[in-house]
């Protein structure tokens, strides 16, 4: 016969029959997960209000997370409850000494030196780099006196307990800051076998200050001062000059973006938590923002072994003032040196060819310092 007729595994039904249940056994499988909660409920969320007690569960998961994190030196894959910062630095706090004002921006600036506090509706500019470990006893007390956001922090067993130890492990404990004890060898091979004197706090990437504000609160002080760097390289030299400027009553730093050092953990140690005193911003272009703080009052001075004007004679210290500090190995840039009003030197009793870029800068700073405290 034609077709199939004679078709061994042609199809003789018309329905397949019935298939044998599981007998209840994937009941559970078929249960619905019931709504989804809302951003705010979910601990695991960047919207997580904290104000909710974490779920057994969650909280039992967190725990390992970072006690594994620990031991293997790495950043625990969990955030803090409450704490929707993911950055870290002023990012829009004013000079020390400011009032609290509202911005223009319609957020509230953070107050005195104490307190990054990111305005509301504020666009920060965080670094790229991952998280960092602040590493020392005074740069981990000032960060976490600052407000800086942590995610963790870490104690080497049998270290000797001080004054700064005790208000280390209080503050963090007061914040919720997970405390992780683990061996001195273990945050040893973690710093790479950088001085930690015992203990370290773990940060997420630093927020640079909005260049404007900078600009604009420096504007606000009796004796405005401001720092440029053309280009340093070496974070132990920012933090050095972050640290003078705390120092001399400086009001800010700026830098580019690109070809220059920012501010990591090292930085950090270096400033000796100063960082978290001294608002710290970075630009695209160095040149133009020398000429934008021009234009808005200052005169920039270029530090310069060859230049024509004499620091003890500089008379222009005591009205608004920008330092600009060269590279470590060639100094000012052509065009950034061309901007600037006047070109000074620091003299030197011997034939010592020029000074390292931190120690000009302190050297700098601090005779501006006396200029304007005796006139």
């Amino acid at each position: 016969m034609p077709g199939n007729s004679f078709n061994a595994s042609r199809r003789s039904t018309s329905k397949k029959g019935a298939t044998a249940g599981s007998g209840g056994k994937n009941r559970s499988g078929l249960k619905g997960r019931g709504k989804t909660l809302p951003a705010d409920e979910r601990p695991w969320h960047k919207g997580y209000s904290g104000s909710e007690k974490l779920p057994e569960k969650t909280a039992r998961k967190q725990d390992k997370e970072r006690r594994a994190a620990a031991a293997e030196g790495r950043a625990p894959k969990v955030g803090i409850p409450g704490s929707k910062d993911t950055t870290w630095g002023r990012g829009g706090g004013r000079a020390p000494g400011m009032t609290r004002t509202q911005t223009s921006r319609g957020g509230v600036r953070g107050t005195g030196p104490r307190g990054p506090r990111i305005a509301p509706g504020r666009k920060s500019n965080p670094t790229k780099e991952g998280p960092e470990l602040l590493l020392g006893r005074n740069p981990v007390v000032e960060a976490l006196r600052a407000l800086v956001p942590s995610t963790a922090l870490y104690v080497a067993q049998g270290i000797d307990i001080d004054d700064r130890i005790n208000e280390i492990v209080r503050t963090a404990g007061d914040r919720g800051i997970p405390i992780l004890e683990i061996s001195r060898n273990e945050l040893d091979r973690m710093t790479g076998g950088v001085l930690h004197q015992g203990v370290g706090l773990q940060v997420p990437p630093f927020a640079y200050e909005d260049f404007d504000d900078l600009v604009s609160a420096a504007l606000e002080q009796t004796a405005p001062l401001l720092v440029a760097l053309d280009g340093i390289t070496d974070p132990r030299n920012l933090g050095a000059v972050i640290r003078s400027v705390a120092a001399f009553g400086g009001h800010g730093v700026f830098m580019t973006e690109r070809r220059a050092a920012g501010i990591t953990a090292t930085a950090w140690r270096t400033s000796a938590g100063a960082a978290a005193r001294v608002p710290v911003s970075q630009v695209v272009n160095l040149t133009r923002a020398v000429k934008a703080a021009q234009k808005a009052g200052f005169t920039a001075i270029g530090l310069d072994a060859d230049g024509e004007t004499d620091l003890y004679q500089l008379e222009a210290a005591v009205g608004p003032l920008l330092v600009v500090v060269g590279s470590e190995g060639r100094g000012l840039s052509r065009l950034v040196g061309e901007t600037c009003d006047l070109r000074v030197s620091i003299p030197m009793a011997s034939d010592v060819e020029s000074l390292n870029a931190s120690v000009a800068a302190a050297v700098t700073l601090a005779e501006v310092s006396r200029r304007r405290l005796h006139g």
